[in-house]
């Protein structure tokens, strides 16, 4: 996942629904028909449940070794 631009970004120029360019957000009505709406895309799929159980235990474990580590620093 190395994209950081969406592919139409730069085809397209300005659309004639833009705000003028220094007003204030939501002044100007935009519609995005003619690029999509990547908001409403593909679902992203299955939570992977075994993944967020490592990344929660890591996590634990991490806070029990840097409470340890308090404890025995602070005597």
């Amino acid at each position: 996942m190395n994209i950081t631009t969406h592919p139409n970004d730069d085809n397209d120029g300005a659309d004639s629904e833009d705000a003028a360019h220094g007003a204030a957000r939501g002044a100007g009505a935009h519609t995005d028909a003619a690029r999509g709406d990547a908001a409403h895309g593909a679902s992203l799929g299955p939570v992977d449940w075994r993944a967020w159980g490592a990344g929660l235990l890591g996590t634990a474990a991490g806070l029990v070794i840097a409470a340890c580590l308090f404890l025995s620093t602070t005597r």
